[in-house]
């Protein structure tokens, strides 16, 4: 073990406590940060066969990148069993969710016992980390049991970029640990490259290959029954202190009988949002409720997890969160996909490339602030014919972008024995 792992290594040993304490800090607002918490440090469950395909997605957003993906690999080698990990509750609901059939795992912590026994436990035929997933003793340990690990879907924005430069000594050996690298953008590749990965592949998004499940659908159709012939405008995975920009502007705006549907990303924080909304006044009503929505409502909380197409799919126009402050964006390509409208902040560094795209294509529109973002909402919302254009852009944009997943197979297939 060359210094720089092994003073990495001694800092995730030194952490160990403070892991714990944080998970139980976490588990006050989300109790299922204790649920299985052996998986996290290594203790794993013996599984039910071993020699499978194995991907790991972080959490909900890399989850559902991962689906056609999954379902590419699986023409491929339909008799392999799935091994899917996550690093977060949510993420692994919704890998339940999209794959009832496959074992879920948590990812251990990247300490090197853990993760070694991860590894001789499940023995994987071969691995794919989804996006930026780079554990230095997690690649290490493949390396040295033989388990072919690919980073697909690969993602690196500028931001990380100066971040990892700091540690590039430790980063620069584990990527070139890698057998292939699929990158999203010839940047995201020339990114990684200057981090020392040899020859990433650029192969596309598999974003743009995910197709809502049947069932998104026929729930989104039941959502607008409930709300009647209403305007909609969704605001989608928004994070801490943007709800309190986004109500503040809305209720200063003039927006009639329009209906704002929030969803914030993360549950734990579904309370709270509806707590702030009636305080400043607002008639809210929760999806939990299961209700018709009244017709003086003003704002429909989306309370639940894995539906996030289905509050798309009832909506006309759509703002995606985490870019109103500086956080990087969520996934326009989502609500794009369905022919959305897509309005987002100016804090999207985290989806750069399909920002532009859909910028160029007219598919999106960027706003400055909050007040900017209830203007144009509203706007777009009486302009039938501008929603028909860019609801027209929206569908030729995404579609161009298709077929990353079948690319990324092709990589695979040519780096693993026959």
């Amino acid at each position: 073990m060359n210094w720089r792992r092994g003073l990495y290594s001694l800092l995730w040993w030194a952490a160990m406590p403070l892991i714990r304490r944080y998970l139980k800090k976490r588990a006050r607002k989300a109790p299922a940060y204790l649920q299985h918490w052996d998986e996290r440090f290594g203790e794993a469950r013996q599984p039910q066969a071993t020699g499978a395909i194995w991907i790991h997605a972080v959490s909900v957003g890399e989850t559902r990148a991962a689906l056609p993906l999954i379902q590419a690999l699986r023409q491929q080698w339909p008799d392999a069993p799935l091994l899917l990990t996550q690093m977060t509750p949510t993420g692994r609901d919704t890998a339940r969710q999209l794959y009832p059939d496959a074992e879920v795992r948590y990812l251990p912590y990247d300490y090197p016992a853990a993760v070694r026994d991860f590894l001789a436990c499940w023995q994987p035929r071969f691995g794919v980390l989804m996006e930026t997933e780079i554990w230095p003793n997690l690649l290490h340990a493949a390396q040295q049991q033989g388990v072919p690990l690919f980073l697909a879907n690969a993602r690196l924005s500028e931001k990380s970029l100066r971040g990892y430069r700091r540690i590039q000594g430790l980063i620069a050996p584990a990527l070139r640990s890698l057998t292939a690298i699929a990158a999203q953008s010839p940047q995201d590749a020339d990114r990684l490259q200057q981090l020392g990965a040899v020859d990433p592949q650029v192969c596309g998004n598999t974003k743009y290959d995910f197709t809502p499940p049947a069932a998104m659908q026929t729930l989104a159709q039941a959502f607008r029954q409930r709300i009647g012939q209403r305007p909609v405008f969704i605001c989608a995975s928004t994070r801490d202190g943007e709800e309190a920009l986004i109500l503040q502007a809305w209720q200063q705006a003039n927006a009639g009988n329009t209906l704002l549907v929030l969803v914030p990303r993360h549950p734990e924080r579904f309370d709270a949002v509806a707590t702030l909304a009636q305080d400043m006044g607002l008639a809210v009503q929760r999806r939990s409720d299961n209700a018709a929505i009244a017709a003086d409502t003003s704002l429909w909380l989306g309370d639940s997890m894995g539906e996030l197409f289905a509050y798309y799919g009832c909506a006309d126009v759509a703002f995606v969160g985490g870019s109103l402050l500086p956080l990087g964006g969520q996934n326009l390509i989502e609500p794009a996909s369905l022919g959305l409208p897509v309005l987002f902040g100016p804090s999207m560094f985290n989806f750069a490339q399909a920002s532009e795209l859909a910028l160029e294509a007219g598919a999106a529109w960027q706003v400055a602030d909050a007040a900017a973002l209830a203007q144009q909402a509203l706007g777009l919302l009486q302009d039938e014919a501008r929603r028909q254009q860019m609801h027209s852009a929206a569908l030729a944009f995404t579609a161009a972008h298709r077929g990353a997943s079948q690319r990324i197979v092709q990589l695979l297939q040519a780096h693993l024995p026959a």
